[in-house]
């Protein structure tokens, strides 16, 4: 079979997850089987080359390191893949070397001369079992390292670990962000049970770096690290970096060695996310041919790759007048962190736009945007046909419970327009949500995300 258009191919990479649609599903230890990813990789020799891998996971903020650890060893003078999701406007947007996504003709290409491997796996599967979408990018990503000579690459998991199919790359380094309570339907009732889904990217002999994180979580993550001689490390509050002040498209920080540096994102929890990503960066550099840690040269060089960070929808600003920011949060902790993130740049009026499925903290960012909003517009988007919404009436009875003034919007081109008629050129509106309610900002303000 010949791939023509990512269209296709996207369709392709589905096929055999599609056939479990609306069958319950258990635990990921139960239902999930990276046997397929690893069979693929091995009859194509897509693990045979040297490179370095890191593999990043924790319940947020594993994407944005992700990209900062990449955009750091870019500037080390690598040639860097990297793997992340979801993407927000084109699925090629979760494979990219040195920031550039893959094209449609690669992609298509490349798929075409791997389906024969998976059309004979998927053959092999029984009723129950499924070739992972993540397994099939993941081989069409080495694939595409491979030609493009990728030395080093940085992975992000897409849900815990264990079990995930990132996980099969032999990473020499892993990375932890905050662990928190997710996806219990799929990883198990309590954190110490998340915490053990991620604590499988450790591999034996290896290097481990986490931000703080809770006791019981903690404890989970050093156990399996000596259980497999691997070296884990903290960063302790003190050595995080420290807020000094804003920029016009970010922040200054105090790191370090590094001295006060410009991070050219604005969300305040990206502070935690640089100080991990600029340790893993060396952790992987010292392993590669370049400059010397020691040398002034590197300092200057991570300076520059934080500096020149892009992460579209994270806590980005769209516009001056009005100010629009859009942010992707979908819990009670990641609504207070934007409205700090932002306090000091915003002008009222301020309407925010909510679109949050059921599923997740709607009530919690409710509650964090209330207080800082004149007014609230509830929304929802069609762009991905898995998520479940509130019904109108129970989304306004939910958000009510912390703000009067609040409407819904059926669509965000129409909660949009009313926020901006709301509060005319001087004021501020604020759109957050699930990442497709931010891939549908970025299709509105017609971004495009082929390099970052």
């Amino acid at each position: 079979m010949q791939i023509h258009n990512e269209g296709e191919a996207i369709t392709r990479i589905f096929q055999s997850l599609r056939k479990l649609r609306g069958q319950p599903r258990g635990y990921d230890e139960q239902t999930r089987d990276v046997g397929p990813t690893r069979r693929l990789l091995f009859e194509h020799k897509l693990l045979d080359q040297p490179r370095e891998y890191a593999v990043v996971t924790g319940s947020k903020g594993k994407g944005s390191t992700t990209v900062i650890t990449a955009k750091l060893l870019q500037h080390l003078g690598h040639r860097v893949g990297l793997i992340t999701s979801p993407h927000l406007v084109s699925w090629r947007e979760r494979i990219r070397v040195n920031g550039r996504c893959i094209s449609e003709p690669d992609l298509c290409r490349i798929l075409s001369d791997l389906l024969p491997e998976i059309d004979a796996i998927e053959a092999g599967l029984h009723e129950h079992q499924y070739f992972s979408p993540q397994g099939i990018f993941l081989g069409i990503a080495l694939r595409w390292f491979d030609e493009q000579k990728v030395t080093a690459a940085v992975l992000e998991v897409g849900r815990g670990g264990r079990f995930d199919d990132i996980a099969v790359v032999p990473n020499h380094l892993s990375l932890f962000t905050p662990i928190m309570l997710e996806h219990p339907e799929y990883m198990g009732p309590t954190v110490e049970r998340i915490a053990w889904h991620k604590a499988g990217i450790i591999k034996p002999y290896s290097y481990a770096y986490s931000v703080p994180q809770t006791p019981a979580v903690m404890e989970v993550l050093q156990r399996e690290a000596e259980a497999v001689g691997a070296e884990f490390s903290w960063i302790a509050p003190k050595d995080m970096g420290e807020y000094r002040g804003a920029t016009s498209n970010g922040q200054r920080i105090a790191m370090g060695r590094y001295g006060e540096v410009t991070l050219s994102l604005m969300g305040r929890y990206q502070i935690e996310n640089a100080t991990l990503a600029v340790i893993g960066a060396g952790n992987m550099h010292g392993r590669l041919q370049g400059v010397s840690h020691g040398a002034p040269e590197y300092v200057q060089r991570i300076r520059a790759g934080l500096a020149d960070v892009v992460w579209p929808g994270r806590c980005q600003k769209m516009q001056d007048r009005p100010l629009v920011y859009v942010d992707g949060a979908i819990n009670a902790e990641s609504a207070v962190l934007l409205v700090e993130s932002v306090r000091e740049a915003l002008r009222p009026p301020v309407v925010s736009i909510i679109g949050v499925p059921a599923d997740k903290d709607y009530a919690g960012v409710y509650r964090g945007l209330a207080g800082v909003s004149e007014g609230m517009i509830l929304t929802e988007t069609p762009r991905n046909p898995s998520l479940h919404w509130l019904t109108p009436d129970k989304a306004l009875a939910a958000a009510r419970e912390h703000h009067q003034d609040v409407q819904y919007m059926g669509s965000l081109t129409e909660a949009v327009d009313q926020a901006k008629a709301r509060v005319g050129q001087d004021g501020t509106v604020l759109i957050i949500g699930t990442q497709s309610i931010v891939a549908e900002s970025m299709a509105l303000w017609g971004q495009s995300f082929e390099v970052i």
